[in-house]
C-alpha cells in the first residue's frame, strides 16, 4: 500500500495554515474612518502619512505611494530620465514586471544571470555585460533576501551607473543594517495581495534624493508639481496615485508587520537547520551582510538526482499532497518569457538603440538551472505558523524521501 498522499497514502497534514491575508477589526475601522471622510481619493491625509511613515522605515527621506510596484519601477525608471537607446541590466530569475518596465520606458533589458548560492544577480554577470549604451542596474532582493549590495555598488561607482532597487519582496529587508531601497539612487516596493504587507494592490517608491522625489511624485500625479498648481502640468505623468483607502489598510498593516517578521525570520531558520540534513535539499546560502531577510518566498534548492531523477514539478505535487503548499517558481528564465516578442521593432531594434537585441542565443546556466530543475518554494505564509507546523513541513520532506521509491523518474 502506497505510503505517499500522491499515490493514495494519507498526507502528513489536511490542516490549513495560517490563512492570508491577516486583517483583523485594525483594517475595518481604518476603511470606516476612511469611508466616513468623504477623502476617497485626492484630499486626505492617509497616503502621505503612509508615504512618510514607510519611507522612514526603510531608512529613506522620501516616499511616493503608486498603484502598484510595476508601476513603481516605471516611474523610477522615468525620473531618472532612461529611455531610448538605454540599456538597463536586470536578473533572469524574477518576475516579468523587472523588465517589463525597462521596456516601457523604451530602453533595453539586458539580462545577467543569477549567483546559483543565492538566486540574486550575480555581479561578475552583471560586470561582464557593461557597455557604453548602460545606463543602470536593476537588481532585485529575490524572496525577500537582499542581493549584493557592496559589489553592486562598486560597479556603479566605477562605471558610472544608477541603481533602482527593485525590493517589491523586501518590505524590512538589511543589507550591513541599511534597509533595502534606500541604498541605490531609488527603490520600489509592492503591496499586491500576496506580499507580505498588503493593500490589495498598490506600491511605494522610496529615495534619498529631493530632485527625483520631485520628479517621481510629478509624474505619479498628472504632471503636477508639489507646491505647484492644479492645473499646472510640467512633467508628462499621469493618475497612479494610491487610494487613501489603500493607505488607510496599509498603515494598519504596518503595526504588526514587525512581529510577522521575526516570526518569518525564526521559523526559516529552524527549516534551514533542519532541511539543510536531507540529502538533496539544500537551503540558499547565509550571508552576515544580511541583517535581515524578509521571508516572502522561503526558497530552496532541489536535486532531482538525491529523489529518484523526479523532476522538481513532481517533488512540488508530492509536497502538496502532503498538504504543504509548495510552488515550482519561476519555470522559465526572464529571456524566454513570450511577450518579448511584442518590443522586437521598438525598442529592440530602434533606431536610437543603434542595432537590434536578440534574445534568442542569450543562456545564463545558473538561471535555467534554478527554473527547470532546482528552484521551489513556500510561500510567506507557511512561516507564520507554529513550530508544530513547521515539523509538519519537514515531516512532508522526509516522507517523501524515504518513499521516493513509488514516484521515482516521475516528471
Amino acid at each position: 500500500m502506497a505510503k505517499l498522499a500522491l499515490k493514495g497514502g494519507e498526507p502528513v497534514r489536511k490542516k490549513p495554515f495560517p490563512k492570508w491575508p491577516i486583517f483583523s477589526e485594525r483594517e475595518m475601522k481604518a476603511l470606516k474612518d476612511v469611508l466616513e471622510s468623504g477623502f476617497w481619493g485626492v484630499g486626505g491625509s492617509r497616503k502621505k502619512e503612509f508615504e512618510e511613515k514607510f519611507a522612514a522605515y526603510q531608512h529613506a527621506k522620501y516616499g511616493i505611494a503608486v498603484t502598484s510596484g510595476t508601476t513603481a519601477l516605471e516611474i523610477s525608471l522615468r525620473a531618472l530620465g532612461l529611455g531610448c537607446g538605454d540599456e538597463v541590466i536586470v536578473p533572469s530569475y524574477t518576475f516579468m514586471a523587472t523588465a517589463i518596465t525597462v521596456l516601457y520606458v523604451n530602453a533595453i533589458p539586458v539580462f545577467a544571470d543569477i549567483d546559483p548560492e543565492t538566486y540574486n544577480i550575480d555581479p561578475k554577470s552583471v560586470e561582464a555585460l557593461i557597455s557604453e549604451r548602460t545606463k543602470a542596474i536593476l537588481p532585485v532582493h529575490i524572496g525577500g533576501r537582499p542581493a549584493d549590495m557592496d559589489a553592486l555598488l562598486s560597479l556603479a561607482k566605477k562605471h558610472d551607473l544608477y541603481i533602482v532597487e527593485d525590493a517589491c519582496q523586501a518590505w524590512g529587508a538589511e543589507w550591513k543594517g541599511l534597509r533595502v531601497g534606500a541604498i541605490g539612487e531609488m527603490g520600489a516596493f509592492s503591496f499586491q495581495s500576496s506580499k507580505n504587507i498588503t493593500s490589495g494592490e498598490g506600491g511605494i517608491i522610496v529615495t534619498n534624493s529631493e530632485d527625483l522625489y520631485v520628479k517621481a511624485w510629478s509624474l505619479h500625479n498628472c504632471g503636477r508639481m508639489p507646491q505647484g498648481a492644479w492645473y499646472e502640468h510640467h512633467l508628462p505623468g499621469a493618475n497612479y496615485r494610491m487610494t487613501e483607502f489603500q493607505a488607510a489598510m496599509l498603515l494598519a498593516q504596518m503595526e504588526r508587520f514587525d512581529e510577522q517578521t521575526e516570526k518569518r525570520i525564526e521559523n526559516a531558520r529552524y527549516l534551514n537547520s533542519k532541511l539543510s540534513k536531507i540529502d538533496g535539499i539544500k537551503p540558499l546560502k547565509d550571508d552576515e551582510r544580511i541583517t535581515r531577510h524578509a521571508y516572502h518566498l522561503y526558497i530552496f534548492r532541489f536535486n532531482p538526482e538525491a529523489f529518484g531523477g523526479i523532476s522538481k514539478s513532481t517533488f512540488a505535487r508530492a509536497l502538496q499532497a502532503e498538504g504543504v503548499p509548495a510552488s515550482v517558481g519561476y519555470s522559465r528564465p526572464l529571456y524566454k518569457e513570450p511577450y518579448l516578442e511584442y518590443f522586437k521593432k521598438c525598442p529592440l531594434s530602434c533606431p536610437h538603440y543603434g542595432k537590434s537585441m536578440d534574445y534568442s542565443n542569450v543562456k545564463m546556466p545558473a538561471a535555467e538551472k534554478a527554473c527547470y530543475n532546482e528552484g521551489l518554494w513556500l510561500p510567506q505564509y507557511v512561516l507564520l505558523g507554529s513550530r508544530d507546523d513547521m515539523d509538519d513541513v519537514i515531516s512532508a520532506f522526509e516522507k517523501i524521501k524515504g518513499n521516493i521509491d513509488e514516484i521515482a523518474g516521475e516528471n
